[in-house]
């Protein structure tokens, strides 16, 4: 018999709307699994492009190391994972994330690319990570801390399974400072991304989703003070794109 969450238990946010906190995952993994095959067209289509910039900056600030041990979670297709070892000769990543369609996304794009013995892709939940304490020296989550249901478990996570003098970097949507930029960022969201997703991936509710999960997101300051609670030191945030994401670093001291 299959287990069914609580009504009358926790709740969290999905999008727009209050769930049950137990049923989060297994909606994001539903929009996950539904956007697999186009997750990258569309993240080119809805930025820009610029997400590239976005995460050629992570590394840039990152500047991975040779022999590094990367664990970037919620990092379905890869993307982060092929430009650090990119960057770091003879590096190794494992790639976490508990969408199989993401995970087969990526496999393939690593074969494409000649990564494949260099990468392990597990399936897994950034709220109980199935790794041993202080096993990582590079810990990174792309565009993926906003879908945790608790993420300040998967923060707490993270300081687990970093070495000490790891390093923790998280690249998510923000906020703009400028009230009239973040208005306008607000119409084209709303306007535009949602029917975006519904012509190009078929798809229009898991994008409404995706647009609604940013505005819920904290503040820069609000989660850099959640990086720091979780253990973390020498904590430090930049803006990219007037704010439009952020960047956030910390050190496992």
């Amino acid at each position: 018999m299959t287990d069914q969450p609580d009504p009358d238990g926790p709740t969290t946010h999905f999008g727009a709307r209050e769930v049950p906190e137990a049923a989060k995952a297994g909606l994001v993994r539903g929009v996950f699994s539904r956007v697999a095959a186009r997750y990258d067209l569309m993240n080119d289509l809805m930025s820009a492009g610029v997400h590239r910039l976005w995460k050629d900056a992570m590394m840039d600030w990152l500047a991975p190391r040779p022999g590094q041990r990367l664990l970037d979670v919620a990092g379905g297709t890869g993307d982060i994972a092929f430009r650090f070892l990119r960057r770091a000769q003879g590096a190794t990543a494992i790639v976490c994330d508990m969408t199989e369609a993401m995970l087969a996304e990526g496999r393939r794009r690593a074969e494409a690319e000649a990564f494949g013995s260099a990468i392990d892709w597990v399936a897994g939940d950034a709220m109980a990570l199935p790794f041993p304490d202080a096993g990582f020296d590079v810990y990174t989550i792309s565009f993926g801390i906003r879908n945790v249901t608790r993420p300040e478990a998967a923060l707490a996570e993270a300081y687990r399974v970093l070495r000490p003098g790891g390093r923790l970097m998280v690249l998510e949507f923000s906020r703009i400072p400028t009230d009239a930029l973040q208005w306008a960022y607000d119409r084209y969201s709303y306007s535009v991304i949602p029917v975006m997703g519904q012509v190009v991936a078929g798809d229009r509710e898991s994008y409404q989703y995706l647009v609604d999960s940013i505005r819920r997101f904290p503040d820069q300051e609000t989660f850099a003070g959640m990086i720091r609670d979780a253990g973390f030191g020498q904590v430090r945030w930049r803006n990219l794109t007037f704010g439009v994401a952020c960047l956030h670093s910390g050190w496992k001291l």
